[in-house]
Order: C-alpha cells, then sequence, then structure tokens
C-alpha cells in the first residue's frame, strides 16, 4: 500500500512548518488528496493559514453542484509544487500551512448553516490562523466576514464576480449566493469606503441594481474596464481604494471568462482571463489581507478540469499573499 510519509516530520530535525508530501518520494496521483498535498491540520496542531472546504450550495439560484468544489479543487491541486516565483515565496516553508478539512453544514437549512460556517471558522481564527476557503456557493461570504469583522473590525472588500452579490432578496429569502454583501453592509461588516467589484458584466434586472450596489458604498472595475485599462491600472486603483485597510479578498470563479472556467453556476460571457485574474491578485502583494475566499466551482459543469485547476492556483496565490504577511510579522 503506498504511504505519505514521511509525515509528521523526524522529531531530531529542526523545527519548523511541515510542507507538503515530497513528489520526488510520493508520485503526485498517489495517495489522499489535501490542498497542495499539505499535512492535514490534525497532523501539525496549528496552522499560521489554514486551507478549510465548505461542501454547500443550497444558496444558488440556478445550477446546483458547488457542493463538491472542496474535493475537486484538492484533486486540482495536487500539481502545485511550493515555490511561487511570481511573488518570489515560498509559502509552504514560510509559515506553516495547514489543510483543515471541510466543515459539514446542513444542507436542508441555510440559516443554520450560515451559523455554524461563522462558529466554526470563527474558532478556526481564534487559534490564530489566516483562514482561506474554498467552496461551496457565495452564501457562504456572509459568515466568513461575520468571523473577519469580529477579529478585525469592519473590513475592506475586493470582491471578483460576474455578478454584483449584492441583490435583497430571491424569491423572498435573504441569504443567498445572490444577497451575501448586501447583508455584509447591513450589518455594519464592511468598511463602506472601501468596497469594490471587479470582473463585473453582463445584462442585470434593471438600471437600479447599479443604483443599488452604489448606494451600498461599492465601486466597480467591470470585465471590459480591466480588458481595456489592463491589469497595472486596475491594481492601481484597487491599492489606492483600499489603502492600509484589512482586506478581504472574495473570487467566484465566474469572474472568470467561461472559456477558462466552464465549471461554475451562473456563467457570462466576456470575463477575466485566468491570467488577469492571477495577476490582479499577486498585485495586492503589501496590502493587510486577513482572508479569501474562493467560491462558486461546480465541477460537474467542468471539462478537463479546467475550472479546478484554475480555482486551485487561485486559492495558492492566495494563501501565498498570506504567507507573506504571515512572514513578516504584520498579519
Amino acid at each position: 500500500m503506498t504511504s505519505q510519509q514521511p509525515r509528521p516530520a523526524d522529531p531530531a530535525a529542526p523545527a519548523g512548518p511541515v510542507g507538503p508530501v515530497d513528489s520526488s518520494v510520493v508520485p503526485r496521483y498517489a495517495g489522499i488528496a489535501t490542498f497542495a498535498r499539505l499535512p492535514r491540520l490534525e497532523e501539525v496542531g496549528r496552522a499560521d493559514v489554514a486551507v478549510v472546504g465548505i461542501p454547500f450550495d443550497s444558496g444558488v439560484s440556478y445550477r446546483p453542484g458547488a457542493r463538491f468544489a472542496p474535493a475537486a479543487v484538492r484533486e486540482a491541486s495536487r500539481l502545485l509544487r511550493p515555490y511561487h516565483p511570481a511573488l518570489d515565496v515560498s509559502p509552504f516553508a514560510a509559515v506553516q500551512v495547514a489543510d483543515a478539512g471541510d466543515i459539514a453544514v446542513n444542507p436542508f437549512d441555510i440559516g443554520q448553516a450560515v451559523a455554524t460556517v461563522e462558529e466554526q471558522v470563527g474558532e478556526l481564527a481564534a487559534t490564530g490562523a489566516s483562514v482561506v476557503t474554498v467552496g461551496g456557493d457565495h452564501t457562504l461570504s456572509l459568515p466568513l466576514l461575520r468571523a473577519a469583522a469580529r477579529v478585525h473590525g469592519p473590513v475592506a472588500l475586493l470582491h471578483f464576480d460576474a455578478h454584483l452579490d449584492t441583490w435583497d432578496t430571491y424569491f423572498g429569502e435573504p441569504y443567498t449566493h445572490g444577497t451575501p454583501f448586501r447583508r455584509a453592509v447591513e450589518e455594519g461588516l464592511l468598511d463602506t469606503e472601501a468596497l469594490g467589484h471587479i470582473g463585473t458584466r453582463g445584462p442585470l434586472y434593471g438600471k437600479s441594481d447599479l443604483t443599488e450596489d452604489k448606494r451600498l458604498g461599492f465601486g466597480i472595475v467591470t470585465a471590459a474596464d480591466v480588458m481595456r485599462r489592463g491589469v497595472d491600472e486596475t491594481v492601481a486603483a484597487v491599492r489606492e481604494r483600499i489603502g492600509d485597510r484589512p482586506l478581504y479578498v472574495s473570487v467566484d470563479i465566474d469572474v472568470l471568462d467561461p472559456a477558462h472556467a466552464p465549471g461554475t453556476g451562473t456563467p457570462e460571457a466576456g470575463g477575466l482571463t485566468s491570467r488577469e485574474l492571477l495577476e490582479i491578485l499577486r498585485g495586492l502583494d503589501g496590502t493587510r489581507i486577513i482572508g479569501a475566499d474562493v467560491v462558486e466551482v461546480a465541477p460537474a459543469y467542468d471539462h478537463a478540469d479546467i475550472t479546478s485547476v484554475a480555482a486551485s492556483h487561485v486559492a495558492y496565490d492566495l494563501v501565498s499573499l498570506l504567507a507573506l504577511r504571515r512572514a513578516a510579522g504584520t498579519a
């Protein structure tokens, strides 16, 4: 039987972060999948950065299936390597990064699911870990922001998405994947001087959607804006708006064009390329990023794991940004 050992590290070895399984010893396709083949949280006891899955999609309004994303993204992450050349960091050597497993939530009761996520992510954050979440649908951003605000107070938000997700209700329900950021503003979780969407596009219910979004405090950089202005100008505008505030980053994978992310619940033509998304994220180096999520991967609609691979790289970049901050002692 194939083993993922050696793990944990030799007790006689110098103390330091426990990293991924060595791919020169155990082939990447062997063993149980964890994110980037990292140790499980229970194997290392604590983590500076924790990657947690939330297999939940009861808040979707169109295609279901994002409940299967954490497993798919972990499988796609097997090919990630330990050095990030664009950010010049070896995140898994700089700090302890671990896979915290999945948070099991009630698929039949959205309110209870939201409460469970808030409680359990809050407990994880209370250990000192910065959390990167792999959803799941975008409903989850609300309890994740509640947990973040409990530690940091109102946070800046950078939201990558084809959609605004600031609608009021769907079918009279206030907690869905299209409403998390309206609820977050209403609850005082967000710093309304530093809110932004990137990558929005496509038809809306009416012009009032934009008016309401602006009233809540959001600025918008559309997918067409990114195309016309380029990555560098987009990053400069975002950084100016965020300033030195604590920053939460939420990435709906449908911010990418369906050519780059077909496996998602509400695809819209005309989106960002995976290269544009990753380069904008890398431009956040030096900001006070405190947590992040990657949501809305629906593997059943994917082809050759295109979407799961993209999501795994997005999560890797977010982990790397958090590792840089933790290693610098500025988290």
